[in-house]
């Protein structure tokens, strides 16, 4: 930075309450520091550069959990740069972020919106979720964000910088977080229920009965569980409340099972080491798909059982 007095001091906080308290500890006593609000877009010696530079040292300040930076001022095709991309180190999700000083605007959110798309377009092995980050985000606009939020995977924070002693810090308060997706137990109710003579004409007696094979397998661990009958797939049930931790599709000639596990590469290796025949990994709802075809089950009943064992403890439902 230009003027060597000036330093920067991180502070993790992230909170959707309106305002913040800052301690800061001085040998064994505690004291109270004030902290006045520091404009970036009009400081003398601050700028946008400065905010990615904090964010590329440190990119858990933004609160998005473990991330690294990816890339920054990245390149779009006929679109302009990218300010910062970050990825989840545990996950395949990425996060497409844009800095705004001042207060947002139209064209910030416009701009967000179209790098996330060019993003998730080129790489769509990836999750992808916009980030406006802005000084400001002004009520009119709050309401505009909502509304893409549900539809477009969409974060809203706002950016306060403190100053204190001639140390600046930075705060980011998310206030537009991603729309948490239902989960298919919680649709049941609006679910029509069907009947097992649907689903063998739907499918066939055969694929349905490898519903009842691998329910068999999920009884070792809950001898209450019996199966459900919806009208777009089979569900688990106890005592007539739903326990989705796998549920079943079947079509004429396979069964599309869906077992709830977190994707990682061991599991995924793991799957294709024992030569099941896994569709893909449907990262809207956590589910590995995998097409058994008649026989299967007895043929693959090892793995199989293990991964429903795996899926039972991860739901909880003990």
């Amino acid at each position: 930075m230009p003027n060597k007095a000036l330093h920067w001091m991180a502070i993790p906080l992230r909170s959707t309450a309106t305002s913040e308290l800052s301690v800061l500890q001085e040998e064994e006593d505690m004291e109270f520091a004030k902290f006045e609000p520091v404009s970036i877009r009009n400081h003398a010696e601050l700028n946008e550069r400065w905010v990615q530079d904090r964010i590329a040292e440190d990119p858990s300040i933004l609160g998005l959990g473990d991330v690294v930076l990816k890339d920054r001022e990245r390149n779009q095709p006929k679109a302009g740069r990218l300010d910062i991309l970050l990825q989840d180190a545990e996950t395949n999700r990425r996060y497409e972020v844009e800095i705004q000083l001042g207060a947002t605007d139209e064209s910030h959110i416009i701009r967000t919106i179209e790098y996330w798309d060019i993003e998730r377009k080129r790489y769509p092995q990836y999750e992808h979720t916009a980030v406006i980050v802005a000084e400001d985000i002004t009520s009119r606009f709050l309401n505009v964000i909502n509304l893409f939020n549900g539809t477009i995977p969409l974060i809203a924070i706002q950016m306060r910088a403190l100053q204190s002693s001639g140390k600046i810090g930075l705060v980011f308060t998310t206030v537009v977080d991603l729309l948490s997706l239902g989960m298919v137990d919680e649709d049941e109710e609006v679910q029509e229920p069907t009947d097992r003579a649907y689903w063998e004409s739907r499918g066939s007696k055969k694929t349905v009965a490898m519903a009842d094979q691998l329910l068999a397998v999920a009884k070792q661990h809950d001898a209450s569980l019996e199966l459900k009958y919806n009208k777009f797939y089979i569900g688990l049930a106890r005592n007539g409340e739903p326990r989705n931790f796998m549920i079943f599709r079947p079509k004429k000639e396979f069964t599309r099972f869906e077992v709830r596990l977190k994707n990682t590469t061991e599991t995924q290796e793991r799957l294709d080491t024992a030569g099941l025949d896994v569709m893909d990994y449907d990262t809207r709802w956590g589910y590995y798909r995998i097409r058994l075809q008649p026989g299967d089950v007895d043929k693959h009943k090892t793995i199989l059982a293990e991964i429903i064992a795996e899926a039972y403890t991860a739901s909880g439902q003990k």
